[in-house]
């Protein structure tokens, strides 16, 4: 072998020799550094930024003092401790005042001006889809689903969602609107269509108190409140129609509120008063029967105002209300809720109102 590749081979093995010396010392060095300095100091590893000029660099040794990382440690605890504390706990309401505050009294109910869908949605922005509206602010003492029995009277309803949506927000309900319309033809029956109502309504929401109203009777008083009380309860006192007066002292037509356990307690509306008339006589005689009495607010606070209409067609006086009237005791175990045959056709859901379209059959 020539002698200058024996010299280049001696070197090279010296060269190496060397450089692991350096590595071990370079070694031992950092271990007594990382001994001596490891009771007082953390390492930390970080990136070098990409725009270093120390471009063979590609990392460095970030040295924190024990008592600059407990600082830190203290302040994020510190703070976390505050953004807690700033995060408000969700309210618990109470319940709305037995008389709302927000009532204004005697209102001024006119029919002179055309109301539109679009003007009742800008009004009543606030409501759930289906008629829906619940107090922000507190907890309503009564959830009242509102019955209406309906066909063909559209305009009327226009005008009854332009008062009495304010009014029931007004008097702090937790409310709903149903409007029951009847299905074809045939000869209306309004008791069938509220016990309908009352049946769809609970299958919604756990009301407890129902207000049966027709769609063309407005109160013109809001403190006239829509919800129910011990006695089944007589809102509609003093119409315009009957000049401000209550036409005889069992009448109780027009606009009645009766609680769940009331309405259930006589079976509900009787379902074979077909026509006009007859069944709010029926429901006085059942009331009574039951040992209830009818309760009413004084005639100021009770005035409404009727909208003047003539009479449906399909909606002529019933022949026979007089002596259905007679028979109450008879049949108003058999005949009402418990009894109840129809068909839903369609459920329609706006903002406004819930409509339930039903086939109650013939008579």
């Amino acid at each position: 072998m020539p002698e200058s590749v024996l010299l280049n081979a001696g070197f090279f093995a010296k060269s190496c020799a060397v450089l692991v010396c350096l590595c071990g010392v370079h070694l031992i060095v950092a271990l007594v550094f990382y001994l001596t300095e490891s009771t007082s100091t953390k390492f930390y590893y970080r990136q070098m930024p990409s725009d270093s000029s120390e471009t063979h660099r590609r990392a460095a040794l970030v040295i924190f003092d024990n008592r600059t990382v407990e600082t830190e440690l203290n302040k994020l605890i510190y703070n976390a401790s505050v953004i807690k504390d700033d995060v408000e706990e969700p309210a618990v309401l109470e319940s709305c005042p037995e008389t709302s505050p927000l009532l204004v009294g005697p209102l001024r109910v006119e029919f002179s001006e055309p109301v539109n869908l679009d003007m009742l949605h800008k009004e009543n922005q606030q409501l759930m889809m289906g008629g829906r509206y619940k107090p922000s602010d507190c907890v309503a003492l009564q959830k009242v689903a509102l019955i209406i029995p309906f066909r063909n009277r559209d305009e009327h309803l226009k005008y009854w969602l332009h008062y009495l949506h304010p009014i029931l927000q007004r008097q702090q309900l937790d409310y709903g609107i149903y409007v029951i319309e009847q299905d074809g033809v045939d000869t209306f029956n309004r008791a069938k269509l509220l016990n309908v109502g009352y049946v769809e309504a609970l299958k919604e929401y756990d009301y407890d108190c129902f207000i049966f109203s027709d769609v063309d009777i407005i109160p013109m008083d809001d403190r006239n409140t829509y919800k129910c009380s011990s006695q089944p309860r007589h809102l509609s006192v003093s119409m315009d129609k009957f000049g401000f007066r209550l036409p005889y002292k069992q009448y109780f037509g027009g606009v009645s509120a009766m609680s769940k356990e009331q309405f259930q307690k006589i079976n509900g509306f009787p379902n074979n008063y077909w026509g006009w008339g007859g069944e709010d006589d029926d429901i006085f005689n059942r009331l009574s029967f039951r040992g209830m009495k009818i309760s009413r607010p004084n005639g100021d606070i009770g005035n409404c105002r009727m909208i003047r209409h003539s009479r449906d067609k399909k909606n002529e006086p019933n022949p026979q209300r007089f002596n259905r009237i007679t028979h109450t005791r008879q049949t108003m175990n058999t005949d009402g809720i418990n009894s109840l045959e129809y068909k839903v056709i369609n459920i329609e859901k706006n903002k406004l109102y819930t409509k339930i379209t039903v086939d109650i059959g013939k008579p």
